[in-house]
């Protein structure tokens, strides 16, 4: 390690590997500090038996040539390196519901969108024009979005105040359809009563643009970044948990402590943790304001998942090219997260791994279900991981494999036959999350945007200390486009936001 840095940079998730990536190309030197044996955060893959699986990320929008997140990776020099493979053009998503045998499709490019829903609704074709055509409106009003020059935060209280099942309400009365346009809501975790529209718009409009999955894993992403850091000279680590910060007279960071007691000094500091989790670190060290720290704290995490890794025997269940989201009926859409014991789960996600070479047989399949923190009441206390191995004992695996067989009995109604292609199962649970990632109650989509609070859950990437700045899923929206944004506008504070964007919209070769 070097005595000092122009940039030290606490997590590698995907925000805090943007960022480093900005800053090297920038010509300054650059230290990553990450806890685990992986870098990359929700990009992180596990294999079992052989098989790949991805933590978060099972396939991605936006990325087909001159579309938004294309634009984005082809600045930060990794769009050539990546294996991807386009999903069904005529139905990337399909909602499904119990007792309805229909496949309601969601499909790319919005021409095929419309074409395809009004297939299936043909008296409703004025209802869904008029969607497409909001979800491309309000994604207008985010100039980082589309890579354009404006303002970066908005007077137009009112987006910010429409939510998402009201506006959808608003345009018919047929229940079928408000369920299918609201079918995918578990990219975002949709809550009736507080979920805005641009946020439901955000998720869905690059998806609906292009969507792929990443052939042996998301990890090839942040494989990718590292490699460019490097080639820029920047600095990358594993197993160094920062458990403490330094600060001198002026309450300006001066290092940071690693858990194993190495020093990293630097001039200026990204977190990519946790915002949470980043003041519990520095709040005991200095003196911060009350109202900024409490507000912090006080915003409303979003709820966590239960995943479902199925390792498949070989050539039993053919490779789908789509994505299921599967509910009980149409009210589960919006009501997914208020379960009970007796009807957990109400909604979930099926995807498919792809591997090199195996597109005709699929090889694993990944559920994903909402599942509250506060089911981890009796472990909370535990925390097992890769580079810290611990056990949590065994009522913790005697609920994951409850909980795995009442979700298998949920997708037999889908798959009638998946028993007899199950190979292996594997789970996580909210402490996976949480320990893993780091989000506070293990939250898998950040912090929860309420329209009847905007800017409740809004955290500015600059913090109340000067030399510390935040970055990732926390600050504006979570997902892959949404966590570069995030790392642009956490860069733009050191080198200049018209500047950093002229510098991507040249690399992409576009007249400004």
């Amino acid at each position: 390690m070097k005595e000092k840095y122009d940039i030290v940079i606490i997590g590698s998730g995907l925000g805090g590997l943007v960022s480093a990536n900005i800053m090297a190309r920038e010509g300054k030197s650059v230290c990553i500090l990450e806890k685990n044996n992986q870098f990359g955060g929700n990009l992180q893959t596990f294999v079992r038996n052989k098989t790949i699986f991805d933590t978060g990320v099972h396939y991605i929008g936006g990325l087909s040539e001159g579309q938004n997140l294309y634009k984005y990776f082809k600045y930060l020099g990794i769009m050539d390196s990546l294996n991807l493979h386009k999903m069904d053009e005529d139905g990337f998503d399909i909602i499904t519901f119990d007792n309805d045998v229909k496949e309601y499709k969601h499909a790319q490019g919005y021409e095929n969108f419309i074409k395809k829903l009004v297939e299936e609704f043909p008296e409703e074709k004025i209802a869904i024009k008029a969607y497409s055509e909001k979800l491309l409106e309000t994604c207008n009003q985010f100039p980082l979005y589309h890579l354009k020059h404006g303002a970066p935060y908005y007077d137009n209280v009112e987006m910010f105040e429409l939510g998402a099942k009201n506006y959808i309400d608003s345009i018919t009365t047929n229940k079928k359809l408000k369920a299918v346009l609201s079918g995918t809501n578990l990219l975002y975790a949709g809550d009736k009563n507080k979920t805005p529209f641009y946020v439901h718009a955000l998720a869905v409009n690059s998806y609906i643009e292009s969507a792929y999955r990443c052939v042996n894993g998301g990890g090839q992403i942040s494989k990718a970044l590292i490699k460019k850091i490097k080639e820029f000279g920047g600095e990358a680590y594993k197993y160094k948990e920062v458990s403490k910060f330094n600060f001198d007279e002026n309450n300006k960071i001066t290092s940071v402590v690693t858990r194993d007691g190495t020093i990293v000094k630097g001039d200026t500091f990204i977190s990519n943790v946790d915002p949470k989790q980043t003041l519990r670190l520095v709040e005991d060290k200095i003196t911060l304001r009350k109202s900024y720290v409490n507000r912090i704290h006080n915003i409303e995490n979003g709820i966590s998942v239960f995943s479902l890794y199925i390792v498949l025997k070989p050539k039993t269940l053919k490779y789908k090219n789509r994505n299921y989201y599967h509910f009980k009926d149409e009210n589960s859409v919006w009501e997914g997260q208020d379960y009970t014991q007796e009807n957990w789960p109400k909604s979930y996600m099926l995807s498919m791994g792809i591997k090199k070479g195996t597109e005709e047989w699929g090889e694993s399949l990944t559920g994903m279900t909402y599942m509250h923190f506060s089911e981890m009441q009796p472990w909370l206390t535990t925390k097992n991981t890769v580079a810290d191995k611990n056990e949590r004992g065994q009522t913790y695996e005697e609920f994951k494999e409850e909980k795995a067989e009442v979700f298998i009995k949920e997708i037999e109604k889908k798959i009638p036959n998946i028993r007899e292609c199950i190979e292996e199962i594997h789970t996580s649970t909210p402490l996976s999350y949480r320990d893993y990632i780091g989000n506070n109650e293990g939250a898998a989509y950040g912090y929860v945007k309420d329209i009847s609070n905007p800017l409740k859950s809004f955290i500015a990437p600059k913090t109340k200390i000067k030399n510390l700045l935040f970055t990732g899923q926390s600050l504006n929206m979570h997902g892959i486009l949404g966590v570069t944004i995030s790392a642009v506008i956490t860069c733009s504070e050191l080198v200049g936001r018209e500047y950093l964007l002229d510098k991507i919209l040249e690399a992409n070769s576009i007249k400004k």
